[in-house]
């Protein structure tokens, strides 16, 4: 991995960028920095998700708040 610090970029070896697409979200952790990989179709990726679960839509918005929270350092 490179990063150019004038220039604002990180450049993934293509092997990642095969592995995980081309777009990521990048969250600061505190003691760290983690990319993480967005799918082409965020809508559709969600929908495969919940589709195998019996969670109410009340439940799976708590986990995704949980979620959230634990990943803004919470």
């Amino acid at each position: 991995m490179d990063v150019d610090a004038e220039d604002g970029r990180i450049s993934l070896p293509k092997a990642l960028r095969e592995k995980y697409g081309e777009r990521f979200e990048l969250v600061d952790r505190s003691d760290r920095l983690v990319l993480i990989p967005i799918d082409e179709d965020p809508l559709e990726a969600l929908r495969a998700e919940a589709s195998g679960t019996d969670k109410s839509v009340d439940e799976l918005t708590d986990g995704a708040l949980a979620q959230a929270l634990e990943d803004a350092g919470r």
